[in-house]
């Protein structure tokens, strides 16, 4: 099969499924697939992110040699499919402090952007929080973005609020050192 004829082809679930059977556990076209993912093609950037997510959901572990460059790819004018399944992604996962800084960076005007989905917002949030949980000084942060968009925001991003919300109230207060 040639991956990126496939992805040309058809954007379907049913072609999504088919191209990650094709690809299983294989390293060596999951790295073709990423190839086309992080590549310079919008069409097939957008096409190939709901493969690389649907296999990163069976196969995780073949997503950690292209971590770092998924996520600097965030920073790239990529996409809304690419920007919501590596969020997707992200939130499934610890995320090293190394890079806990940058992918805040990332989600954070991701998160306050009156322009972006929501299903990109719910992502970038939940992402967030979790980063919350190594780095509690972000805690307040994003308390406050969030309590700040809930009377203008939509049923989906209120109830992923919500629950965020309740779960940072739970984490510890954050030190403060000054």
């Amino acid at each position: 099969m040639n991956i990126r004829e496939e992805l040309l082809k058809e954007h379907s679930k049913a072609k999504t499924n088919k191209i990650a059977n094709y690809i299983g556990n294989d390293k060596d076209k999951f790295k073709e697939l990423m190839d086309l993912f992080l590549g310079k093609e919008q069409l097939l950037n957008q096409r190939s992110a709901w493969v690389v997510s649907t296999l990163f959901e069976k196969q995780p572990h073949l997503i950690s040699p292209f971590f770092n460059k998924i996520i600097k790819n965030m920073h790239h004018n990529v996409h809304d499919a690419v920007k919501r399944n590596t969020l997707r992604m992200l939130q499934c996962i610890s995320i090293p402090e190394s890079l806990q800084g940058e992918v805040c960076q990332i989600c954070f005007p991701l998160l306050q952007s009156n322009d972006t989905a929501i299903a990109i917002k719910v992502f970038a949030m939940t992402v967030i929080k979790n980063i919350c949980k190594e780095q509690p000084g972000l805690k307040n942060e994003l308390q406050l973005v969030l309590e700040d968009q809930l009377p203008y925001a939509s049923k989906g991003f209120i109830s992923r609020a919500k629950k965020v919300l309740n779960e940072l109230n739970k984490l510890p207060l954050a030190n403060h050192i000054h």
